[in-house]
């Protein structure tokens, strides 16, 4: 495990971190705003992230990610969950959709669905995912909420290699946030992300070097 707090995240990727000239090749599936998705986006454009975008797969027919990918010129794919009666089905879409596109490693920027074996066994150890917590702590949905309800001091954001199980699988890279006395829901979010913009490149980039 990595423990990285905010004031030694370091916004640049260390120069042997992008020793490799070939480019990984991501698909990145996303269910909101895409902020992650742009995070990524921006370290590939500036250098620090030695990848590129093959597709984004979206799930929510409003999804602002669709709007951010076709701005950059990444294709979009909608696979509507509400339209498969089973998540199997709806993996072997998402699976079909990746291997056309030429996609090695799939990652999770805020995509809200459970996985299945199936995604998992056409990608084994290739399938990142970044939650808003300090796993193993506050799994699942509204981890903001559970930190602020347990009244803890620090909380954070955690990119790991997915499993099965939810929010659990190894640990890439984490970030620590202070929850503030006077924090809202909103307001620690706002600040999760910013860590968790800083960490996904840089979780992606040491992922794919240590294949």
């Amino acid at each position: 495990m990595t423990l990285v707090f905010p004031s030694l995240v370091s916004p640049h990727i260390p120069t042997d971190s992008r020793s490799s000239s070939k480019p990984v090749k991501l698909g990145i599936m996303a269910s909101g705003s895409g902020s992650n998705f742009e995070a990524v986006a921006e370290a590939i454009e500036n250098g620090q992230l030695n990848a590129q975008i093959q597709v984004l797969i979206y799930n929510n027919p409003d999804a602002y990610a669709a709007v951010r990918a076709d701005k950059r010129k990444v294709k979009a794919v909608l696979i509507n969950h509400r339209d498969y009666k089973y998540r199997e089905e709806l993996d072997r879409q998402i699976v079909e959709v990746l291997l056309a596109h030429d996609v090695e490693w799939v990652i999770m920027a805020g995509w809200m669905r459970l996985v299945t074996q199936v995604l998992i066994d056409a990608f084994p150890q290739k399938i990142i995912n970044i939650h808003p917590s300090l796993l193993p702590s506050f799994k699942g949905v509204k981890a903001i909420e559970q930190a602020i309800e347990a009244q803890v001091k620090i909380t954070g954001c955690t990119v790991h290699l997915v499993s099965l199980e939810m929010d659990s699988g190894e640990i890439i890279m984490q970030a620590a946030v202070p929850v503030l006395p006077e924090d809202t829901p909103e307001t620690l979010h706002q600040r999760i992300q910013i860590q968790e913009h800083r960490i996904l490149p840089a979780a992606i980039q040491l992922a794919a070097n240590s294949k």
